[in-house]
């Protein structure tokens, strides 16, 4: 299959150039054919970068090394050597690009068949998942299809359709690649599960249900036990689950997280730092207690027809939160429903450490410490300089905590008011970047303090990621994607 240049349009190929020295400086890219930000947050998740020196004083029109129009996608960059590889929504069609690193060149793109159409959460999108790349492999999935792998050439390996799926905002967890498998987790209201399929012949090697799980959107990430098979750990609706990457197999998991996950944990070493938000109802202390389903029937069934309707439970807590587990769409609550209900009303909001490894239930061993304070819904956890930052996703709020034992250093605005924030932080060469969805970007020394450095404002609505990789910072808007450097 020969590499296709998608034609001029308005999305498609402008680009603007800045002084070919510039594009000459910065380190060269890794040999093996693959990058450590190869997925979704980078190293594993983490959202730190492994090497290079990063500015701090960066803008639309400062440090550009590159800028070009590119079409609409709440996807981040990922890369191999040579190239960075998004997802987008052009002409109503879903595409996979692949682009030359140093010039933002479009080197090929692909596009997905659309069978269906989502009704996405204003803060979703179609091409909300990020790509996974490996030295031989590109792997991204749309909601409104399922997954397709490329080789590097943008040869098809393979495309597996998955869904119709029945998430209420829409799928958004990015697949990882492992020991030659794609993992796959599609977590939604009615049918659970996390599979691996062989990354270059798309066979299905295994797939195991997540009976618990509803409304996920969490990306997995890796850990070698030293006395075991290789894992990746899962978190879902009020677990965090520890699975085999060669068989699938559930080996471990923790309780106590709420009913939906969006952050991606961080494992550094052999502890994991993650935080769930669900609603205001879950912060600490608010919490409904709801009796088990055969009491429930007796106490709330009023027309004595052995179910449960939404606007017969009184308490308008439970009552709102009812549509949500709705999965069915029937307005009564069956049995399967109900105890959805009950578990994400008890469910606190919070941020934990955990201590990983195990067999099955680990939480009283494992967990270090919990916080309950002004936990963030969307962006996920950042632990740099010994910091775990919580980025708020309104109003500009950043919490930082000692990553070590969960005490408070120092809880500030640093963005504008009002703002909101959807990305996740990143952090390089002693710096954390924080993306507001305004397209604020704000710049703190990592572990210090709460003091911006630098701020600059790129004009545009931003959902995706910045990603960190080889000095250089890739940021993208709703119309543009930028390379910032020296």
């Amino acid at each position: 299959m020969p590499p296709l240049t998608p034609s001029c349009s308005s999305t498609a190929t402008a680009l603007v150039l800045t002084a070919a020295a510039a594009l000459a400086q910065g380190p060269p890219p890794q040999s093996d054919g693959t990058s450590p930000w190869n997925q979704f947050r980078g190293p594993n998740g983490t959202g730190l970068a492994a090497s290079g020196s990063y500015p701090a004083d960066v803008g639309p029109k400062t440090n550009v090394i590159w800028k070009r129009t590119f079409p609409t996608g709440h996807s981040s960059p990922v890369f191999s050597a040579t190239h960075v590889f998004l997802t987008a929504v052009d002409d109503e069609k879903l595409w996979t690009y692949a682009l030359d690193r140093e010039t933002g060149r479009t080197v090929w793109r692909r596009e997905a068949p659309r069978p269906r159409r989502t009704k996405f959460h204003g803060k979703n999108g179609p091409a909300a998942a990020s790509a996974a790349v490996d030295d031989d492999t590109i792997v991204v999935f749309f909601d409104e299809f399922g997954a397709l792998a490329y080789d590097h050439a943008g040869n098809e390996r393979w495309r597996l359709p998955l869904g119709p799926f029945h998430n209420v905002y829409g799928m958004g967890a990015s697949p990882i690649l492992a020991d030659g498998l794609a993992i796959l987790p599609c977590d939604d209201g009615k049918d659970s599960f996390v599979m691996g399929v062989d990354k270059h012949s798309g066979e299905v090697r295994w797939r195991t249900a997540r009976p618990d799980a509803v409304s996920g959107h969490c990306t997995p990430v890796l850990w070698q036990p030293e006395d075991s098979g290789k894992q990746f750990l899962l978190a879902g609706s009020f677990l965090l689950d520890a699975y085999d990457v060669a068989t699938g197999e559930r080996v471990w998991w923790i309780r106590g997280l709420p009913g939906e996950m969006k952050s991606v944990p961080v494992l550094l070493g052999d502890t994991l730092w993650i935080h769930g938000f669900a609603s205001p109802i879950n912060n600490k202390g608010r919490q409904v207690d709801l009796p088990e389903y055969d009491a429930a029937l007796a106490k709330f069934d009023a027309d004595g027809n052995d179910a449960i309707a939404i606007d017969e439970l009184k308490d308008r807590r439970a009552r709102g939160y009812a549509v949500y587990v709705d999965f069915d769409g029937d307005k009564v609550m069956n049995q399967r429903e109900w105890r959805f209900l009950r578990l994400s009303l008890a469910a606190v909001n919070a941020a934990l450490a955990i201590k990983v490894g195990g067999k099955g239930d680990m939480t009283d061993e494992n967990v270090l410490w919990r916080y309950y304070r002004s936990i963030p819904q969307l962006p996920s956890p950042l632990i740099a300089n010994g910091t775990y930052y919580l980025a708020a996703d309104q109003g500009g709020l950043v919490t930082a905590l000692k990553s070590a034992s969960g005490e408070l250093i120092d809880k500030s605005r640093v963005g504008p008011a009002g703002d909101a924030c959807f990305a996740s932080p990143v952090a390089g060469d002693g710096k954390v970047y924080l993306l507001s969805e305004a397209g604020v970007l704000t710049v703190l020394a990592a572990g210090e303090n709460l003091e911006a450095i630098h701020t600059a404002d790129f004009g545009e609505t931003c959902f995706a990621t910045p990603a960190l990789v080889d000095g250089r910072i890739w940021l993208r808007t709703e119309g543009h994607l930028y390379c910032l450097g020296q």
